[in-house]
């Protein structure tokens, strides 16, 4: 079983997850992973899925990805719980 992250969205975060969400620019995997941020806000017994994970990375290889959309998934990938072990 993957570990379990103590971590959780800092309101900071959770204030430009908010943004990203309702940003018309956004696309579909910023709002992913801002509404992911969003769902762990305060909850740290929550992890970001690995299919989140993945959407995290893509969004912080992104060049055109805003300050705020790479912090928040900066945050999700701090939250992930890590690869499983076979």
């Amino acid at each position: 079983m993957a570990k379990q992250s103590d971590k959780k969205t800092s309101p900071k975060v959770a204030t430009e997850a908010s943004k990203v969400l309702t940003d018309a620019k956004a696309t579909p995997s910023e709002k992913s992973v801002a509404a992911s941020d969003l769902g762990q806000a305060g909850k740290p017994d929550r992890q970001t899925s690995p299919k989140v994970a993945t959407e995290a990375s893509k969004v912080l290889k992104n060049a055109k990805a805003s300050p705020a959309e790479k912090s928040v998934a900066a945050s999700d990938l701090s939250q992930a719980g890590g690869k499983k072990k076979k």
